[in-house]
């Protein structure tokens, strides 16, 4: 008896030592959102006229759906003159490529081709976008996604930006819209993750790896620094699942500086429809964003004590846990005020975001493991080394 006393005793003191270290973490990130927030780059929205040529690579596999929209909104930029974009057909079946060509209605400033089966040790979304970079034009290259609809002027403030502030990358971050309960449980993590945890002056100067946040849905690049970096057809990017940061980290090791910027005024993205749609498209590519497994199990474990741990104690009374819930609900508050979201009752609901992400992180990892991964109808064959 007094030996299991004792391993309760031992237990209850290992667990008010995560609720206070957990609670106490939580606070000092929301502090850390708040600097963040106050350093995040804004455009300029009402920039000058962009006094370059600038290419828009668009690469599209199956977007039918989606793609008019886009192309619609690119070809309604105000304040670039000289504007070049180039659609990177990957293998579409849907007939994309003709919907293309019948939204473009002519436009000279269009032209559709094709990527090609990409080669071994290549992605899709890489090979289609070095395919395009291959005959771009412009001295500023804009890489964006098909699910992404422009404000007009959307080019001419990103291109300001880049060239205001002598960084060679920008990636204006854009609204994430949200309708059903699976997209607003998880997708406003995606802004939540870099302004919480990622220092983002010092990121824009460090080489450092792990420091560095991009998003290809729109991702503007200096075409010189570009092609010093190796672009798409660099090794570390070609076969990355997440090439967008793949590629920020290519400029970087490079020698140019770059990162993440505010794109809430700029553009809106939808990226899944339904549950099964966000399901499978986190599943493809996070057991890629931190290293390893045991990269993955560790940052799954230490969310887990910040904004877990705490609101669970708070059921029980915990004084301390209950601060640790509301430092936790007050950075996500912050975090979707300021990029047009949905702050309440939603961000209520953060240690169940949390919960469903580390779902989300294990389901990647395990079918990485089983071999199992694949996206819109191509398989994820990638040969990344051993298995940690």
């Amino acid at each position: 008896m007094r030996e299991r006393g004792a391993k309760r005793g031992a237990l209850r003191r290992i667990w008010k030592a995560l609720v206070r270290g957990g609670s106490l973490a939580a606070v000092g990130l929301t502090a850390h959102t708040v600097l963040n927030l106050r350093e995040l780059r804004r455009p300029d929205h009402d920039p000058a006229e962009a006094g370059e040529r600038v290419t828009v690579l668009l690469p599209v596999r199956n977007e039918a759906a989606r793609v008019a929209p886009c192309l619609a909104s690119l070809l309604d930029q105000i304040r670039v003159p000289d504007l070049e974009i180039i659609v990177i057909d990957d293998g579409s079946s849907d007939g994309t490529a003709d919907l293309v060509r019948a939204t473009a209605a002519g436009d000279p400033r269009v032209r559709v081709i094709q990527a090609g089966e990409p080669p071994s040790g290549w992605l899709g979304k890489p090979n289609a976008c070095q395919a395009g970079a291959r005959v771009a034009t412009g001295s500023v290259l804009v890489f964006v996604d098909a699910d992404v609809r422009f404000a007009p002027h959307a080019l001419a403030s990103a291109v300001d930006l880049l060239r205001r502030t002598g960084l060679q990358l920008v990636s204006p971050y854009p609204r994430q819209l949200t309708n059903t309960a699976a997209e607003r449980l998880v997708q406003p993590l995606l802004q939540w993750s870099w302004l919480t945890t990622l220092p983002l002056k010092l990121a824009e100067r460090s080489p450092r790896a792990s420091l560095a946040a991009a998003n290809g849905q729109f991702l503007v690049v200096d075409a010189v620094t570009y092609r010093n970096s190796g672009g798409h057809a660099a090794p570390s990017v070609r076969g990355a699942v997440l090439d967008d940061i793949a590629l920020l980290r290519a400029v970087k090791a490079a020698g140019g500086r770059g990162g993440v910027v505010d794109g809430t005024r700029l553009a809106v993205c939808r990226m899944y429809s339904d549950w099964s749609d966000l399901r499978d498209g986190y599943t493809k590519s996070l057991w890629s964003a931190f290293g390893s497994k045991a990269g993955a199990g560790a940052v799954v474990a230490g969310l887990g004590v910040v904004y877990l741990i705490p609101p669970v104690a708070a059921l029980t009374g915990s004084v301390t846990g209950f601060t640790g819930y509301l430092a936790g609900v007050v950075g996500r508050y912050l975090v979707a005020e300021r990029t047009d979201g949905r702050s309440l009752p939603d961000a209520l609901a953060h240690p169940g975001s949390i919960a469903v992400f580390g779902w989300l992180v294990a389901r990647s990892v395990n079918a990485r493991s089983r071999g199992e991964l694949s996206w819109r109808g191509r398989p994820i064959q990638i040969d990344l080394g051993p298995r940690q």
